[in-house]
C-alpha cells in the first residue's frame, strides 16, 4: 500500500512540472513572434507629420472643389426643371388643357385601352367609355398618347367590322319593317338596313307563288309569309341606317306638307261667295228705279 502511494505521488509531481515546462516554452514563443517597437526619434515624426498634413491639404482642395461642382450641377438642374415647367405648359396650353386636365384624360384613356385590347363589353360600350371623348381631345396628340390611339383606333374599328351571321324572320299579318327592327334590333329607326337586304330578294323568293312578293321594292309593303333577311349591324352600320329613317321620314313629310298647302290655296265655297258679294241684283234694280222717277 505505501508503495502504491508513493508511486501516485511521484506521476502527480512529475506532471505538473511537465505543465510548468510547456507553459513557459509558450511565453517564450509569444515573446519572439511579438515585433518589436523601434523608437522614433523627433526628426522622423516631424516629417511623418509634414507629409500627413500635406496630404490632409491636397484633399481638402480636392473637397473644395467637388463642393463647388456640386452647387454648379444643383444650379443647372433647378435652371433645366424650370424650362421643362415653361415647355410643359407651352404643350398643355397647344392641346387646349392642362396637367389636371391631361391626368383625367390619362385615366379614361388607359381603362378604354384596356376595354378595346381584351375586348371587354362591345364596341358600342368603349365608344360610349370613353372611346369618343379621347377622339375629340387634342390631348391624343401628346407624344404619350399618340401612337397609342393610333393603334387603338384601328382595333376598335377592327372589331366593328366583323361580321356576324345573318339571322332570318318570317312576316305575320300587322308587320311592318318599323315593327321588325324595333324587334330585332331595340330600335325601329334601323329598318332601312333590313330594306336593304332584301331589295333584291328575300329569304324564301323561290318558294313564293307571287312574282311581286319575291322583293321588298316598296319599304311600306311586306307581305306575310316573306322570310326577310335580318342582317347584323355594326356601329357604322347602325349610324347610317338612322340617317337613312331620318332623311326618309323628313321627305314624306315636307311631300305631306307641300299637298296641304296646294288644297288649302283656293277652297271652291270661297269663290262662290266672292262672287255672289260682287254686284248684288237688288242693288242694280234699285238704282233704275230711282232714275226712272228722277
Amino acid at each position: 500500500m505505501k508503495f502504491q502511494k508513493w508511486f501516485l505521488m511521484f506521476f502527480l509531481v512529475f506532471g505538473l512540472s511537465l505543465n510548468n515546462a510547456n507553459i513557459f516554452a509558450q511565453d517564450d514563443d509569444d515573446d519572439q513572434q511579438q515585433p518589436q517597437m523601434e523608437e522614433m526619434d523627433e526628426e522622423e515624426w516631424q516629417r511623418q507629420m509634414d507629409e500627413l498634413n500635406a496630404e490632409k491639404s491636397q484633399l481638402t482642395g480636392k473637397l473644395t472643389a467637388l463642393n463647388s461642382e456640386i452647387d454648379g450641377l444643383k444650379s443647372s438642374l433647378a435652371e433645366k426643371q424650370n424650362n421643362a415647367k415653361i415647355c410643359e405648359a407651352l404643350i398643355y396650353t397647344g392641346v387646349g388643357n392642362t396637367k389636371e386636365g391631361v391626368a383625367d384624360y390619362r385615366k379614361k384613356f388607359e381603362e378604354t385601352e384596356k376595354k378595346i385590347n381584351g375586348k371587354v363589353g362591345t364596341p358600342a360600350d368603349a365608344r360610349k367609355m370613353y372611346f369618343d371623348d379621347i377622339a375629340k381631345d387634342k390631348a391624343r396628340c401628346l407624344p404619350e398618347f399618340s401612337d397609342r390611339y393610333a393603334s387603338m383606333k384601328k382595333k376598335l374599328e377592327d372589331w366593328e367590322n366583323v361580321k356576324q351571321p345573318e339571322s332570318g324572320y318570317t312576316v305575320v299579318k300587322g308587320d311592318c319593317l318599323w315593327k321588325i327592327s324595333k324587334m330585332k334590333y331595340g330600335s325601329p329607326y334601323y329598318w332601312p338596313a333590313i330594306w336593304d337586304a332584301n331589295k333584291n330578294g328575300v329569304v324564301n323568293e323561290a318558294a313564293l307563288k307571287n312574282k311581286r312578293h319575291k322583293t321588298i321594292s316598296n319599304p311600306n309593303l311586306i307581305y306575310p309569309g316573306q322570310v326577310l333577311r335580318i342582317p347584323a349591324l355594326t356601329d357604322a352600320q347602325k349610324k347610317e341606317a338612322e340617317m337613312k329613317s331620318k332623311k326618309y321620314r323628313k321627305v314624306r313629310k315636307t311631300k305631306t306638307d307641300d299637298v296641304k298647302d296646294v288644297k288649302k290655296e283656293e277652297p271652291k265655297k270661297d269663290v262662290k261667295k266672292d262672287v255672289k258679294k260682287e254686284e248684288p241684283k237688288k242693288d242694280v234694280k234699285k238704282d233704275e228705279k230711282k232714275d226712272v222717277k228722277k
